[in-house]
């Protein structure tokens, strides 16, 4: 049945937050046949994923979504079926307000933060009365297990990914105006938080046995690097070389391109969440770079993904992969010999890769099962 659905986005970190709400808004309409309105308080960092976004428009249609821009003196409008509040953004008060002056109200849904650390089985699904009304949300933990909320997957997701092949990744690169690959070159991309250690990376690269091709998306990795060489700091398209090294910093690409990019490479460097779980379906190897929070509270969350994700590994492999992922999040000192371990695994990684892949696909993808949700409760 349609419905009407509201996505509320604060961006926090420019990109994880709202490339989740975008991706989810889209795939809610188009396969779903659901219609949405997304709220979004920050269009400029939507622009940088999708183009099309005008930052000044109150008000745009684009892939059959109605973005709405959410200021803080929020307008009167009829609050939707469903209500997603993503990650915690909390509503405005007048919203709320006009939910308690529907007939039925609409169900109310706060979706979480992904995480594998084994409580969230425990509180997905979990109402939370609110303090003052007569309304109740419901907790949504994405995850990786069937217990949870699962994870965004569009229906032909993996299936255009297997219809991927040197062709089509070649006509990409030159679309893109990406330097042509060379004789045993490695490529990486590169997209990370302050906190990684990146010119530390960017030495034990450049001493490496093969030419390495490192391709970083305008933004924080691009401008450290543009100051580490001297060079003009958001100057796009240029090379950087440096012994075994190019970099090629280049425009931020919207989502779809993103996919084709971590398709290309072989390894990936990914941040926060929507990225995180693109380089999942990519099936090449990849890092997590986690948000950093106070107390080192990430670390719990980094060490229970890990433990799930190399269950059934190799010692070997996985204590590479623990190691190279531990020093890209916690500040110890990465060097030559925990990167040569982790790269050295590449063909083990993707063979895990994919059987990573297909035990995640046994659950239910996460719009799917708010779909279901949501009738369920209407």
């Amino acid at each position: 049945m349609r419905r009407k659905w509201d996505i509320f986005c604060a961006v926090i970190d420019n990109f994880g937050d709202i490339g989740v709400c975008w991706r989810l808004a889209k795939q809610l309409v188009h396969e779903h046949g659901q219609s949405v309105r997304l709220w979004v308080n920050n269009l400029v960092s939507f622009a940088n994923i999708v183009p099309e976004v005008n930052p000044r428009a109150q008000h745009q249609i684009i892939h059959c979504v109605e973005i709405c821009y959410w200021q803080r003196s929020f307008v009167n409008t009829e609050p939707a079926d469903v209500v997603i509040e993503a990650f915690a953004c909390e509503l405005p008060e007048k919203y709320v307000r006009a939910m308690l002056q529907k007939e039925r109200n609409p169900v109310w849904i706060n979706l979480e933060y992904l995480s594998a650390e084994s409580w969230v089985t425990e509180y997905h699904g979990l109402p939370s009365l609110h303090p003052r009304f007569s309304l109740a949300k419901t907790f949504f933990f994405p995850g990786f297990v069937p217990s949870s909320g699962g994870l965004l997957r569009e229906k032909d997701c993996l299936t255009i990914h297997d219809t991927f092949d040197q062709a089509t990744e070649r006509k990409f690169f030159q679309r893109k105006r990406l330097s042509e690959r060379k004789t045993e070159e490695i490529r990486i991309s590169l997209f990370c938080y302050q906190s990684a250690p990146v010119e530390n990376f960017i030495q034990v690269l450049s001493e490496s046995t093969v030419p390495v091709l490192l391709i970083v998306p305008q933004g924080i990795a691009a401008d450290r690097l543009s100051a580490l060489f001297n060079h003009a700091p958001c100057q796009t398209k240029a090379l950087i070389n440096y012994k075994q090294l190019t970099i090629q910093i280049i425009p931020f690409m919207e989502q779809t391109e993103y996919d084709l990019l971590l398709w290309s490479c072989d390894f990936n460097f990914v941040r926060g969440e929507d990225s995180f779980v693109r380089a999942q379906w990519a099936i090449k190897p990849f890092i997590w770079n986690i948000y950093p929070q106070q107390e080192d509270a990430h670390r719990d969350k980094l060490d229970a993904f890990l433990t799930l994700y190399t269950a059934g590994l190799p010692v070997k492999v996985a204590s590479a992969v623990q190691a190279m992922w531990h020093c890209w999040n916690i500040r110890c000192e990465l060097n030559n010999l925990i990167w040569e371990d982790f790269a050295a695994c590449y063909g083990p990684l993707v063979q895990h890769n994919k059987n990573w892949v297909n035990q995640l696909l046994k659950q239910e993808d996460l719009a799917s099962n708010l779909v279901q949700f949501a009738e369920n409760q209407l």
